[in-house]
C-alpha cells in the first residue's frame, strides 16, 4: 500500500496515505477519499471516530484485528463462482484463497454479480448457515450485504436451481 503499513487493526494514516499516493505520482485528497467511503454501496471503507485513520471494513489479504463481533446469520446465504469452479467448491468447501475471510451475500442477485467478475458462466451456491451457526461456525457481518466467514465445508453447500437463480 504505498509503502504505508497498517496498525494491527488495519489502520493507516490519512495524511501518510495521501501524501504517499502523491509521492508516487497519483492525483489523490482528502475530499476523494471521502468521497469513496461516503459512496461505496458496499461500505468497503471507514474512517476512525476521529477522522485520522481509514481501513478497509473487510476483504484482507493479511491478518487484521478488525473487532468484528461474531452475530447469527441468516438461515441462507449465497455465494457467486463460475462454472469451471464449481466441481473443486462442492469437493473442497469454499475456503479464503488469498483473503482471511470467505465472503457470502445475503441475496442470490448480489452473488449473482459478484460471481459475474470471474466470468460469464455463473452459478450461485446456498450456503445453509443457520446449520452451520448451530454447528459452531462464526458469521461477521461488516457491511448490509457481506457476510463473513473463516471457510464454508462441502456439506453446507446446495447449488441453486435455476429457477431461483434468476
Amino acid at each position: 500500500m504505498l509503502g504505508r503499513s497498517l496498525d494491527p487493526a488495519g489502520w493507516v494514516d490519512v495524511e501518510a496515505l495521501i501524501q504517499a499516493a502523491q509521492a508516487h505520482g497519483r492525483r489523490f485528497t482528502r475530499d476523494m477519499l471521502e468521497e469513496v467511503v461516503a459512496t461505496s454501496p458496499k461500505r468497503r471503507f471507514e474512517f476512525s471516530a476521529d477522522g485520522r485513520r481509514i481501513r478497509a471494513t473487510y476483504g484482507h489479504s493479511i491478518p487484521v484485528e478488525l473487532g468484528l463481533e461474531p452475530v447469527a446469520p441468516p438461515a441462507r446465504l449465497f455465494h457467486g463462482t463460475v462454472r469451471p469452479r464449481l466441481n473443486a467448491i462442492l469437493r473442497t468447501g469454499l475456503l479464503p484463497q488469498q483473503r482471511t475471510h470467505v465472503h457470502l451475500s445475503d441475496d442470490v442477485a448480489t452473488a449473482r454479480r459478484v460471481g459475474a467478475r470471474h466470468g460469464r458462466d455463473v452459478v450461485v451456491l446456498a450456503v445453509d448457515a443457520a446449520r452451520m451457526a448451530a454447528d459452531g461456525w462464526r458469521f461477521y457481518h461488516p457491511a448490509p450485504t457481506i457476510w463473513l466467514t473463516e471457510r464454508v465445508p462441502p456439506d453446507y453447500l446446495q447449488l441453486v436451481d435455476d429457477d431461483e437463480q434468476t
